[in-house]
């Protein structure tokens, strides 16, 4: 007796009223509100580089001036321990409850540690309670983190239109950029207006207490946006599964997260790894290196860096906008390659005692970082599905950012024990290489869904086409299997005559 087989399940084929239009005014407000939120991270970690020199002093007197800088630099690095689990914590949140709710408390978070970094009394007041609260708030930011750029990443990616994703993501970055200039340039202002001495005094204090009313402003920003149509249809989804689901909220499953997705979380870290390390070698590190290494003024530093920044803001939405034409992984390769080649090159000139030489360093090595964060918003959610992608990449990513926010410390301490100048070069060099590895494997996702969503556009007329592009793909893709299928029949028939001719010679095989 045969035994019947069950009937796969039907699988509705794709209509237009699976393509999701995105409003205009709805996505402009999600943009704003993300990038704004990283902009203010970003300029405290931007400022918190550039003062350094004077933080070192304030909160670490009595050491020799390398050990302050490097103990500053410390105080800087050691928050990024803490960032994978508030990476855990949010992921698990934001696939839960939604990616809104979870960015408006990080910017909560980050906004009031912020500011009260600029509150801490010198150590000449407290002694040695004033680096440890330093280092409390700078552990309350490292958790905060831990969910805002990857959530707000998520976030851009889950409202842009399948087309436009790359050039859209690419505004998040901006705003780090912006940030970064934003914080440099004060500090180079004030250091200007009041002299060393006032600043040390008092001066260094106000870039952080800029933070509370930029917190105020993206927390309206964000709490007005509304939730990503990404993860409403999930949960539209769940319930027409399971009338409990929408009560009990999604669980994130961890086994899934680490078992079905080994692939996607390396290619994650590899990504993260060499675009972190050359961001913060840049423009975290190389003031504290002109200043402390190369003995350059403090203000000639920053502001060769400001001016190298600056320029960047207008590179960073042309990579993103061309990165939806020619793809992500064009953008990786290259990035990498480029650094691998020119890091050596960089430093040399940067050694040189001329500004110009100095800028030209710095800019080849910011033209290949922009190659590398131009695409990094746009891609890095598209490795994981919509029910698990918050938990999947705040973890695999703040994993890889314990190695990459180290940069500025571990490079000043190899200066300082090797005395070797050119050792950063070769640490970028060593992240270039990573960079090259994981680009061979990063799968292409320009102009296509994120992962287990249906298709985004921005306008019926796109998403009539974006539907026609899904029933040709279709088509290609049955006309690929019919000649698969053609070929194997051709390899039986071939088989079978083989077959034939060998019971034709031995009829005792029969």
């Amino acid at each position: 007796m045969t035994q019947t087989s069950q009937p796969s399940p039907e699988v509705r084929p794709l209509h237009i009223d699976d393509i999701t239009v995105i409003d205009d005014a709805k996505l402009k407000k999600a943009v704003t509100a993300a990038a704004l939120g990283n902009a203010m991270e970003w300029f405290d970690f931007g400022v918190y580089g550039f003062v350094a020199f004077a933080l070192g002093k304030v909160f670490f007197p009595d050491a020799s001036p390398a050990v302050q800088t490097i103990a500053a630099l410390g105080t800087f690095s050691v928050p990024f321990l803490v960032r994978p689990l508030g990476g855990v914590f949010f992921g698990v949140m934001g696939d839960r409850f939604g990616r809104q709710k979870v960015l408006s408390l990080t910017i909560i978070i980050m906004a009031i540690s912020t500011f009260c970094i600029g509150l801490i009394p010198s150590y000449a007041a407290i002694g040695l309670w004033a680096p440890i609260i330093l280092l409390m708030c700078k552990l309350a930011q490292g958790f905060s983190v831990g969910g805002e750029y990857t959530g707000a990443a998520i976030f851009v990616a889950e409202y842009a239109p399948d087309r436009r994703r790359g050039f859209l993501g690419s505004w998040l970055d901006f705003g780090s950029i912006a940030g970064f200039v934003l914080g440099a340039g004060l500090v180079v202002l004030l250091q200007a207006l009041l002299g060393e001495r006032s600043f040390l005094d008092w001066g260094w204090r106000v870039p952080f207490f800029i933070a509370g009313p930029l917190g105020l402003l993206g927390l309206y920003l964000r709490h007005a946006a509304e939730e990503t149509p990404a993860f409403t249809q999930q949960l539209e989804k769940m319930e027409k599964e399971d009338r409990d689901a929408v009560k009990e909220r999604p669980r994130v499953s961890f086994l899934e997260i680490f078992s079905k997705n080994r692939k996607p979380l390396l290619v994650c870290i590899g990504m993260v790894l060499t675009t972190n390390i050359t961001y913060y070698m840049l423009l975290t590190y190389m003031p504290t290196y002109l200043s402390s290494s190369l003995g350059y003024s403090e203000d000639h530093g920053v502001l060769i860096i400001v001016v190298v920044m600056i320029g960047m803001l207008f590179v960073q939405p042309v990579v993103g906008f061309f990165s939806d034409k020619i793809g992500r992984k064009p953008f990786l390769l290259f990035g990498s390659l480029g650094l691998l080649i020119v890091a050596f090159p960089a430093f040399k000139l940067i050694g040189h005692d001329n500004i110009g030489l100095i800028f030209i360093g710095l800019l080849l090595i910011a033209i290949f970082l922009n190659f590398l964060i131009g695409v990094m918003a746009s891609t890095l959610p598209a490795l994981f599905p919509t029910h698990i992608r918050y938990s999947a990449l705040a973890s695999s990513f703040n994993i890889a950012i314990i190695v990459a926010g180290l940069t500025p410390t571990v490079a000043a301490w190899l200066v300082e024990t090797t005395n070797n100048l050119m050792v950063p070069a070769i640490y970028l060099m060593m992240a270039a290489v990573i960079g090259l590895i994981t680009s061979f494997y990063l799968p292409e996702t320009a102009n296509r869904p994120l992962r287990g969503d249906t298709p985004t556009a921005s306008n019926p007329r796109e998403a009539r086409a974006l539907l026609q592009q899904a029933y040709d793909h279709i088509e290609q893709t049955v006309q690929e299997v019919d000649e698969e299928i053609g070929a194997l029949e051709q390899q039986i028939e071939t088989l079978k005559a083989r077959r034939q001719r060998l019971t034709d010679r031995h009829p005792d095989l029969e």
